[in-house]
């Protein structure tokens, strides 16, 4: 069955309606393909978890290999895909927009713009041009006429900065510049939460789950539509193979192996 991406964007839009799903993150298409299988309704790309798996650390892969990934996750699936599109790999607005617009292309149901710089002496950008980059994607993807839903995201918890009235200020600029949904990584009480959703609604917000933390219908309750799940299950993956790796480089010894997942059971999966 092939999906066409009109089909996957309404349907990623109807997931942001009502409720609260699930959006996992893949770092392959192996991983995109098994996210399929075992039901979820859409997946959203890794910068992370993509950079580690090409042998790179995060936001040091070029747009060129990021829009390959995106194409290739898209043709492998027959659900939406979202993009972390990193802060859509330009500093300026018109750069933000030609690489949207470049997204777009490959087929995607969304993608989030954040507002990190990359610098740790300045590492949000300034409001207004932050703004005015969101401006652009929204514009770019308008453009298109490709009804693909644009996530505006303020990166200041991750940054040092977990100031949540400086939070919500952004987000709600970014909702007016054009951003469907909201996601602030890093907030993770009860408080901040529901403070992020009142602020923004009736847009949708993503709340981002790491090893621990809410569960799905205490995220619902506080009004989340959306769950990421960011570079965890890459970090997962990458701590069986580092474990099994260094027993048999640092001990001669294999028993760690014996915790494989079946290969019988992958090959179903991908036959």
């Amino acid at each position: 069955m092939t999906v066409s991406p009109q089909d996957k964007r309404a349907a990623f839009r109807r997931l942001h309606e009502t409720g609260c799903f699930v959006l996992p993150n893949p770092f392959d298409v192996g991983s995109a393909k098994a996210l399929q299988h075992l039901g979820f309704k859409a997946i959203a790309s890794t910068s992370a978890g993509f950079a580690w798996s090409i042998g790179k650390a995060d936001n040091k892969v070029t747009v060129d290999e990021v829009l390959d990934h995106l194409a290739a996750l898209g043709s492998a699936t027959d659900i939406p895909v979202n993009a972390d599109f990193e802060g859509g790999f330009a500093d300026a607005p018109e750069g933000v927009g030609i690489n949207v617009t470049r997204a777009v292309a490959t087929g995607l149901a969304g993608l989030s713009i954040e507002d990190s710089t990359g610098d740790k002496a300045k590492p949000i950008y300034e409001r207004s041009l932050a703004v005015a980059r969101i401006k652009a994607a929204r514009q770019a993807i308008d453009a298109t006429g490709a009804d693909v839903l644009l996530t505006g995201r303020c990166e200041a918890f991750l940054w040092g900065q977990p100031d949540l009235a400086f939070v919500i200020d952004r987000l709600t600029a970014y909702a007016e510049a054009g951003a469907d949904c909201l996601y602030a990584p890093g907030i993770k009480t009860p408080e901040e939460i529901e403070a992020v959703v009142k602020a923004v609604a009736p847009k949708p917000v993503n709340l981002l789950i790491g090893g621990s933390g809410l569960s799905v219908r205490q995220a619902e309750e506080l009004g989340v539509r959306r769950i990421s799940v960011g570079g965890s299950l890459a970090r997962v993956a990458w701590a069986g193979f580092m474990r099994a790796a260094k027993e048999m480089a640092g001990q001669g010894s294999f028993t760690e192996l014996a915790g494989g997942y079946p290969g019988g059971e992958l090959n179903k999966m991908f036959g």
